[in-house]
């Protein structure tokens, strides 16, 4: 005689119920979606980052890279630019197959609003300081692009900002540009 039992298995009907509530979640799920893209977006995609990847490395590579145990400036733009480059290229040759792509649509519009505001940060960066281009670049990313509330965005940013600086101007001490 056992004294071990076996797991209850589920009754018929509990399983046809839960076979519909997946089919429902997935027609759910797929009727959300953006139509799909085709493969000519998937290459322009590919060439796009490709380009920014290399830029990345030619950039990188002026700023000196130095060695494993005493690193440049440029040795860690220099690994996430190869990084891109090659998921770039990854992507040129196998990401015409790719069937879960989607069509760029209005909303893709705030993924270029994110570049444009970290491309203004670094614009500030050496002008201003750190602290106030951060600030706004926070401001912008929780508030427009990621609906927060003001007094979220206010407490959240304010907060942020200021852990950075206590991270690394104060106790890092790093040389970063700023107001004070």
């Amino acid at each position: 005689m056992s004294t071990t039992s076996e797991p209850a298995r589920p009754e018929a009907a509990e399983v046809d119920i839960l076979e519909e509530l997946k089919a429902e979640l997935a027609q759910d799920l797929e009727e959300e979606r953006p139509p799909h893209a085709g493969p000519l977006a998937q290459v322009g995609a590919g060439l796009v980052t490709l380009v920014l990847g290399l830029a990345g490395v030619v950039l990188s590579l002026g700023y000196g890279l130095g060695s494993l145990t005493q690193p440049g400036p440029g040795l860690w733009p220099f690994a996430v630019s190869v990084a891109v480059t090659a998921l770039s290229v990854a992507q040129v040759v196998f990401g015409r197959r790719a069937e879960d792509t989607e069509q760029f649509t209005r909303s893709s519009a705030l993924t270029a609003l994110g570049v444009l505001t970290l491309v203004a940060l670094a614009a500030l960066l050496p002008v201003i300081g750190f602290e106030v281009p951060s600030l706004v670049l926070m401001v912008v990313w929780l508030r427009f692009l990621g609906g927060e509330s003001w007094r979220m965005t206010a407490l959240i940013s304010v907060v942020t900002v200021a852990a950075f600086y206590a991270l690394f101007v104060l106790a890092l001490s790093i040389p970063l540009p700023r107001l004070i």
